[in-house]
């Protein structure tokens, strides 16, 4: 593979122990099947606990666009599959996780983003479902929340929707517009909000 499709190395003097021959068969295993059946499945990430090996250049920037040492990761095939394997930790960190091997991720906001809603029912019946830009659905309940939070420079809100683990998508401006669109008053008649899975999630 040649260009930005590359399997990263480790930069010198920036990794934990482990194997960097394993850890890089390790990735470019789980991207050669990526690339022959196309799967983005997730993975039980959360069971694994490989060597922590450092960070090698890998970051999500705000637009959910994928770098590696800089450089945009171009092939969808490889997003989704680092996407599958992502993980972030109880102290607010993210990795890429495998069964070889744990590498820092840099975000800049949200790892995901919400780029498509769905919505069926009415009222307090009703269900939201969105589809993120690495294709997974997801409807907000009380196992995946939806949250807003204000924005300090703008007061605006940002709403964010807990996609697995503790890894969230950033709804982007269109599907946030949506959202403002379904905006209701809660009982009290003073909260705005919108209804899915059964709860009332604020927009506060």
């Amino acid at each position: 593979m040649a260009g930005n499709d590359q399997v990263p190395e480790r930069q010198a003097g920036r990794t934990a122990p482990c194997s960097s021959s394993a850890a890089g068969l390790s990735l470019e295993a789980l991207m050669r099947s990526a690339a022959t059946d196309g799967s983005s499945a997730v993975r039980p990430v959360d069971t694994w606990n490989p060597p922590y090996c450092g960070d090698i250049g890998l970051k999500i920037r705000a637009d959910g666009s994928w770098l590696y040492r800089d450089s945009p990761i171009g092939r969808i095939a490889i997003v989704k599959l680092f996407a599958s394997i992502l993980r972030k930790d109880a102290d607010g960190k993210t990795f890429l996780v495998t069964p070889a091997e744990k590498v820092d991720v840099a975000v800049e906001d949200a790892p995901f983003l919400a780029v498509e809603m769905a919505v069926s029912g009415e009222g307090q019946s009703q269900n939201l479902s969105f589809r993120t830009n690495v294709d997974d659905v997801v409807t907000v309940g009380p196992t995946n929340p939806i949250r807003f939070e204000v924005q300090n420079f703008s007061g605006g809100l940002k709403p964010y929707l807990l996609v697995r683990g503790r890894l969230e998508a950033l709804c982007t401006r269109a599907v946030y517009a949506e959202l403002v669109g379904l905006a209701q008053s809660h009982d009290d008649g003073d909260t705005l909000g919108i209804w899915s899975g059964g709860t009332f999630w604020p927009m506060s």
